[in-house]
């Protein structure tokens, strides 16, 4: 399995993508920005990344990431990400992604915080 994206309602106004699998380089991985844009077109800009059953990521992976952060800041909305764990964490941490959007543990934590 390469990657696997479960979206649904985390609150009014805010959604939770939960990752499972692995969010490497190939076209896989363009379901994300295109989830993103789909919520963004709903009217949906606070969005919550779920990490936990996410196995590996890279730095295509990361770079989604990124792009998806700047695409919901850019429409005044915010990104969110919790749950991470293993190596996906130390890669975050690593490469400081965690300064740029915040690395939560629970969806409560998540929501409260936009």
């Amino acid at each position: 399995m390469i990657l696997e994206l479960q979206k649904r309602e985390a609150a009014p106004g805010i959604s939770l993508i939960e990752f499972s699998g692995k969010l490497l380089m190939g076209n896989d991985s363009r379901q994300v920005e295109w989830a993103v844009n789909e919520m963004l077109a709903a009217g949906t800009k606070k969005i919550i990344f779920d990490l936990g059953k996410l196995e590996m990521v890279d730095s295509t992976g990361l770079g989604i990431l990124v792009m998806c952060h700047a695409r919901l800041q850019k429409a005044g909305g915010a990104l969110r990400i919790i749950g991470a764990q293993g190596l996906v964490e130390e890669t975050i941490l690593m490469t400081h992604l965690d300064r740029l959007v915040p690395l939560l543990g629970t969806v409560e934590e998540a929501r409260d915080s936009f």
